[in-house]
């Protein structure tokens, strides 16, 4: 996974799984096939998880097939990358806002947003379990957790650092659509695109709505 770009690794992340000649590809049928080197995400509402094929495949853990994904996407605007806005009208705690300032400049994202996000998770709690298994301000699951290369997930600088990472993969992978992008983080990408839009998860819905307000709040 490290050896792939963000942008290559976002782009498949909307798939459950994906594809290699447009049909059904097994990693155990293809040993001694040259194929490119790439990162093959696979994610459902719980779990992400990656497989690195580079060269000649050995060893694999996943299937891969072919799931196209069409979603029509309602960009939210260029504000949602405005990495150096002012977080100080969000009552953030003063330990916790020079990490979201940091974590925002670094993958390019408004640290309003996270600020937003990390509220709704946590509370800002930097040791909160939910009952489903997710861990830390931004509540990342063990998986996807492991997959964004976290060692500890109550580090607030580590889980904070993650969760932005992931914000930024989802609001590229779903064209900076907000809405699309909210309901990947707590739903997961895959319902999202099995629901081709947000999930009719009261839950989700309920989360979309009150991390859009605000932000919008903010950005006024």
């Amino acid at each position: 996974m490290r050896a792939a770009s963000l942008t290559a690794v976002a782009l498949l992340l909307v798939a459950s799984s994906d594809a290699i000649g447009g049909s059904k590809f097994v990693a155990s049928e293809a040993k001694g096939k040259k194929i490119p080197a790439q990162v093959v995400i696979r994610n459902d509402s719980k779990t992400i998880s990656a497989s690195r094929f580079d060269g000649r495949i050995h060893e694999a853990l996943v299937s891969l097939r072919t799931t196209p994904l069409r979603l029509d996407y309602k960009p939210f605007g260029a504000v949602i990358y405005a990495s150096k806005a002012a977080i100080s009208s969000q009552r953030v705690p003063s330990d916790l806002a020079p990490i979201f300032k940091e974590a925002a400049e670094k993958h390019g994202i408004d640290p309003r947003l996270l600020v937003a996000v990390a509220r709704r998770e946590s509370a800002f709690n930097t040791r909160a379990t939910s009952s489903v298994g997710a861990q830390g301000l931004m509540q990342l699951m063990p998986a996807t957790a492991t997959f964004l290369g976290i060692t500890d997930s109550f580090s607030a600088r580590e889980n904070v650092f993650a969760g932005t990472r992931y914000l930024r993969m989802l609001l590229d992978t779903f064209g900076g659509d907000l809405d699309l992008t909210l309901a990947a983080y707590n739903a997961g990408p895959g319902a999202v695109r099995r629901h081709r839009g947000v999930p009719p998860y009261r839950e989700t819905r309920s989360y979309v709505k009150a991390i859009r307000a605000e932000y919008e709040k903010a950005i006024k």
